[in-house]
């Protein structure tokens, strides 16, 4: 009997510790799990819902294609250079480009990562950076080299000496697409204008604008100063999230009240450069066009970037460069209005 019951008592310490083995093993197991989960929780998802060579087929600078800035994501629009639209058809040598916001599509494109020359909508970005880098409080003092640019040029009638707000000088630039506002943001900003233009520059990247380069914050031509349609729609996709410039960007005018060296007042009137908004152009029935950009110069053509609703308050971004006239300009724009409701 006590034969037996030290067989019996061997067997459930065997037991007994083939028990305490497989909750160690198993404890074991647990933690090492555990351990996998928190470090695969840890990484960065760095997929992307799109192919970058798709949506940059038709980019003359593709091969830089894999220095794209983490601003390419699924919240954008992508696809190929020239996207049909029905019958919709732009005038010869136009690029242009229809934008749906909320859905992420391109509805139209011609073009679109051609280099462009950009014009005035160069103003876009020195938009931006006056927001992201300035203080619309700031007081600024014109100076010479503020006034002092290529005959023709889109001007406010500021003079050196007189004293402005970074706010006035950001409606100047907006409203009347001033050349001599954007000089001066660009000084006060970045310190000298060529350090200013560095930092558009390196915004641009940021944004993934592959096919820019500034030379510039006015948009006056320079060779070495080039953009294409879609980097114009990455560049006012970003603006559009400012309040501050959908306030300015959709107001026909703007008084511009300047204090001079002597100490007295001057002011001058400033109309839009935007055709919808003075009304002197309609926009098609059932199309709110909230604002933009204008630019126009010799070797750009007539250019305008807009951001526009349909009847369902959804929005849209609509652009068109290098027309022959503001005529064909604003009817080509109307034709892909009219396609968003």
């Amino acid at each position: 009997m006590k034969s037996i019951d030290k067989k019996i008592a061997k067997a459930n310490r065997l037991l007994n510790l083939l028990i305490i083995l497989v909750a160690v093993l198993v404890a074991i197991l647990g933690i090492v799990i555990g351990v996998r989960n928190y470090i695969d929780s840890r990484k960065m998802d760095l997929s992307f819902s799109y192919q970058t060579e798709a949506c940059l087929s038709g980019d003359p600078l593709k091969k830089a294609s894999s220095a794209l800035a983490p601003a390419f994501a699924s919240e954008l629009c992508v696809g190929e250079a020239n996207v049909a639209l029905g019958d919709v058809s732009l005038g010869e040598g136009e690029k242009g480009g229809l934008f749906k916001l909320d859905d992420y599509e391109i509805l139209y494109a011609q073009g679109i990562y051609d280099r462009i020359y950009p014009a005035s909508i160069t103003k876009i970005m020195t938009s931006l950076l006056a927001i992201e880098h300035g203080n619309m409080d700031d007081i600024v003092t014109i100076q010479p080299e503020d006034v002092t640019l290529e005959e023709g040029s889109q001007m406010s009638g500021m003079q050196a000496g007189d004293v402005v707000t970074m706010d006035q000088l950001f409606h100047a630039l907006m409203v009347y697409s001033a050349n001599d506002a954007a000089m001066a943001i660009a000084r006060h900003i970045g310190g000298t204008v060529d350090q200013f233009v560095e930092m558009m520059n390196q915004e641009a990247q940021s944004l993934g604008m592959t096919g820019t380069h500034f030379a510039n914050p006015h948009g006056l031509h320079d060779d070495n100063h080039y953009t294409t349609v879609y980097d114009i729609y990455l560049m006012l996709n970003r603006a559009f999230t400012e309040q501050k410039f959908t306030d300015v960007m959709s107001l026909s005018s703007y008084t511009l009240t300047v204090t001079t060296a002597a100490g007295s007042q001057r002011t001058r009137y400033l109309s839009a450069t935007d055709r919808y908004l003075t009304g002197e152009v309609s926009a098609p029935d059932n199309v709110t066009v909230l604002g933009g950009k204008t630019g126009t110069t010799s070797q750009a053509g007539n250019c305008l970037a807009i951001v526009s609703q349909n009847a369902y308050g959804e929005p849209y971004i609509s652009i068109v460069v290098n027309a022959q006239n503001k005529t064909t300009l604003y009817n080509d724009m109307n034709t892909l209005l009219s396609r968003i409701n």
